[in-house]
């Protein structure tokens, strides 16, 4: 550590060295022993004399010496990093945040750190992190798309790169893949608006080319034919990014005339956020009935509460991340797809029955 200058205890207790951090081989130094007891020490051996333990361990204080978790795996012969990383779409918004929470607690559980990121449904987005995670060397990849075609990928993985795909199907590459019935859970909400005598019912959600949102409109559709109900196209608006633009369009479609919807599902949390707003603001709330997509914190305290297709965001997650450690430890068995059913949670507001005109 010859480029770094030591600072003085400050009232009886150790400070961090001013300059590089400190090495294994400065621990050694100031303790007095060799670089063997230094490491047997770090990784919690209990070969050595308590008097030398004791000793390297004031040392390690002293200097702030944090292990080197790579260096150590690579002298070992082992190819692991202990870091792993999750593409995930939006980091703020409650479905990824919530998908991340719990990658994090399985990554905790075996020492691990989850290196993350936000692809905004950008696809040369993904391809740059893509490859600045592959080069930090992670030890696997869980990935919430934002490109049609992952076959970019196919070298990376025949070269040994572990992926597990969350929310959405791999696209030109054989991964592994956790997701849930995004149709099942569109028919359901459809299905229940309908049982309670709706028939004009709107459909807001994102961007088409989202495979989610495709397979959340491919329910609704089938659901409406299934009933014998005829689709309306003035009934249905894509490509909703934000709560506002959900917002505005909601008040567009709900302007008070006798084709104006009696119902919404809203394919996405930040749409049912923005259709939530408009029917409050045309104080709509309790007279057109609203089912989401997704849930979210505080919908159960609105009023009415907010009737939601839920998805279980923790066992997505934990069944990713399961899968991803059973590809690091060994498992090469072929791909498997895993497909979670939602859940409708009723709470009020998607049981409002059509109000005759």
């Amino acid at each position: 550590m010859s480029e770094t200058t030591m600072s003085e205890p400050v009232g009886g207790l150790p400070v961090a060295p001013v300059g590089d951090r400190a090495t294994m081989r400065d621990v050694a130094a100031l303790a007095g022993v060799s670089l063997k007891t230094v490491s047997r020490v770090v990784n919690g051996e209990t070969t050595v004399a308590p008097e030398l333990a004791e000793r390297v361990q004031r040392a390690v204080a002293r200097l702030a010496y944090r292990p080197n978790r790579t260096a150590s795996n690579l002298r070992r012969g082992s190819a692991r990093t202990g870091v792993i990383g999750a593409l995930l779409q939006d980091v703020s918004n409650s479905f990824s945040a919530g998908l991340l929470r719990s990658l994090e607690d399985q990554a905790r559980a075996r020492r691990d750190v989850v290196l993350t990121a936000s692809l905004d449904e950008e696809a040369e987005r993904e391809h740059l992190l893509v490859s600045d995670l592959v080069g930090r060397r992670v030890d696997g990849l869980v990935m919430m798309p934002a490109s049609v075609d992952q076959s970019y990928l196919a070298a990376d993985v025949a070269a040994g790169l572990r992926v597990v795909f969350v929310d959405r199907q791999p696209r030109g590459v054989a991964a592994d893949s956790v997701t849930v019935d995004n149709r099942r859970g569109a028919v359901m909400a459809t299905n229940h608006l309908l049982s309670l005598g709706h028939r004009r019912i709107a459909f807001l959600a994102d961007l088409t080319s989202i495979e989610t949102s495709r397979e959340r409109r491919l329910g609704y559709e089938a659901a409406l034919r299934e009933a014998g109900v005829d689709l309306d196209p003035d009934l249905v608006v894509t490509g909703l990014r934000t709560p506002d633009a959900a917002e505005e369009a909601a008040i567009g479609l709900l302007d008070g005339s006798a084709h104006a919807p009696t119902a919404v599902f809203a394919g996405r949390n930040v749409v049912t956020i923005g259709v939530a707003r408009a029917l409050r603001t045309l104080g709509l709330s309790h007279q057109v009935a609203l089912v989401g997509f997704d849930d979210f914190p505080l919908a159960e305290l609105l009023v009415p509460g907010l009737t939601v297709v839920r998805q279980d965001v923790a066992r997505l997650g934990r069944e990713a991340a399961e899968q991803l450690y059973a590809r690091i430890e060994g498992d090469t068995s072929p791909p498997r797809a895993r497909v979670i059913p939602p859940r409708l949670v009723l709470r009020g507001s998607g049981e409002i029955a059509p109000r005759r005109r």
